[in-house]
């Protein structure tokens, strides 16, 4: 498939380097030569210097033969232009972040199919989405929704007095029969385990299950952790992530005690006219002396969304000496993720994986329904639809020859949902779960489509 990408930055990088590893003709453009420079010498993939608003520049970037153009700058102007003479130029489809939701919004004069937007992406949006999630499942480091919102993959982190620890994934199915999950993944030391029956679990493994989601919270009880309720949130910056953070709480529900931290005074004076139900402070998320002020050590969670990733690791790690239940820091080295807990955060969030996310699905479409990247962790979730010719209709999964790197999680047949097994059937029209390393990530789709 040929894929031109305009922008080079953090999410122009990461969709390069994620869509080269999976066999795509790509090239990226920027009109800056740094970034490309950094693009050229960590990635196999075409660079071309030029601007995103010049029908010449695009053409020579092979616009108008493209299966996918994705513009991702930091600019909506600039997406909006490029993707409509895209569009105009002949590319079959226009992906674009935009950060403006004036164009999603029912009351829009201009929509997106108006300026050649097939799809529109808002990666800070996606971000805020998934830290409320982690808000409502305070014992998870990670929370995806499947199956229509009937089921959840959850990631719980494993402490040194876990009762599960040193018993195989077998012998923990054995021993909680009564709930149906599966582990799917597990991240230990730096390293991707797609686990097998005898897999044996350790102290601080990042363990990932897939269960029903009335079953979730028995679930985390098996693992010594508990749920429990979060009622007060102090959220550092003032961003558009922060802010979309406490609106979406605060129009949820007034359960919600929030405050908001922005060192910007007329940002801050912005959003306390703005926000209902939170209280803006004005001043610095990482002054301990503010924060103890303002109650840290009685808030259930704080999440620190500034533009600077290491204050934000640092106001959590500050939050969490003051015994704040949960903590969540927005960062942008894919480095960092991995790293997070094991320096005592309790989940990162980064927007170009959500952004990677939101743009996986219409790269690969045919039947795929979804595509989630699980942070910190080499592994993808794929949810797709069987084709009524697929090589494995009406067959059980342990007569399916799967690549080693993956595994089915959950199938989702008739509107009913069930845990896979080996003896599970698969049959047209099921949408199924699986979980699997990049590198089979292709193998796997073509199989069952």
């Amino acid at each position: 498939m040929k894929i031109v990408i305009i922008g080079a930055g953090e999410i122009g990088y990461e969709l390069a380097s994620i869509l080269s590893q999976e066999q795509h003709d790509v090239t990226v453009m920027d009109e800056e030569k740094d970034p490309l420079n950094v693009v050229e010498e960590n990635l196999d993939v075409l660079t071309m210097e030029g601007n995103a608003t010049s029908v010449r520049d695009l053409v020579n970037a092979g616009v108008e033969r493209a299966d996918i153009v994705i513009s991702v700058t930091s600019i909506d102007e600039i997406n909006m232009i490029a993707s409509m003479i895209s569009k105009r130029l002949g590319a079959e489809m226009v992906i674009a972040r935009v950060r403006n939701d004036e164009l999603s919004r029912e009351d829009a004069p201009l929509s997106s199919k108006d300026l050649g937007i097939d799809v529109l992406i808002h990666p800070e949006q996606s971000a805020a989405q998934e830290i409320v999630q982690l808000l409502k499942r305070s014992a998870a480091s990670d929370v995806v929704n499947l199956a229509d919102g009937k089921m959840q993959l959850i990631g719980i982190r494993l402490d040194r007095d876990s009762p599960i620890l040193g018993i195989s994934l077998a012998e923990y199915a054995t021993e909680h029969y009564d709930i149906t999950f599966r582990i799917v993944a597990i991240a230990r030391k730096g390293r991707t385990i797609i686990p097998k029956g005898a897999t044996k679990l350790q102290a601080f493994d990042q363990v990932f299950f897939i269960t029903k989601m009335e079953q979730v919270p028995a679930l985390i009880k098996t693992t010594g952790r508990s749920e429990k309720r979060i009622h007060s949130i102090m959220i550092a910056g003032g961003t558009p992530i922060g802010a979309m953070v406490a609106r979406k709480l605060s129009q949820e529900s007034n359960d919600w005690s929030i405050k908001l931290i922005e060192p910007d005074y007329e940002k801050a004076s912005e959003l306390a006219a703005e926000l209902e139900n939170v209280l803006v402070l004005n001043g610095n998320g990482t002054d301990p002396d503010l924060l103890a002020t303002e109650g840290i050590r009685d808030t259930d969670a704080f999440i620190s969304v500034t533009d600077d990733e290491e204050s934000n690791i640092i106001s959590c790690l500050m939050a969490k000496h003051m015994e704040v239940r949960k903590t969540i820091a927005l960062v942008s080295k894919g480095d960092y993720i991995p790293l997070s807990q094991t320096i005592g955060l309790d989940a990162a969030i980064n927007k170009k994986h959500a952004a990677s996310n939101e743009i996986h699905r219409y790269v690969r479409r045919g039947k795929v329904i979804a595509v989630s990247a699980l942070q910190g962790i080499q592994a993808e979730v794929l949810e797709l639809e069987v084709g009524a010719d697929s090589k494995v209709s009406n067959k059980p999964i342990h007569k399916i020859d799967l690549p080693d790197s993956c595994v089915v999680g959950g199938i989702l047949s008739g509107g009913n949902v069930e845990i896979a097994t080996g003896d599970s059937v698969i049959e047209p029209n099921d949408r199924i779960i699986i979980f699997c390393l990049p590198q089979a990530v292709e193998q796997v789709t073509s199989l069952f489509q």
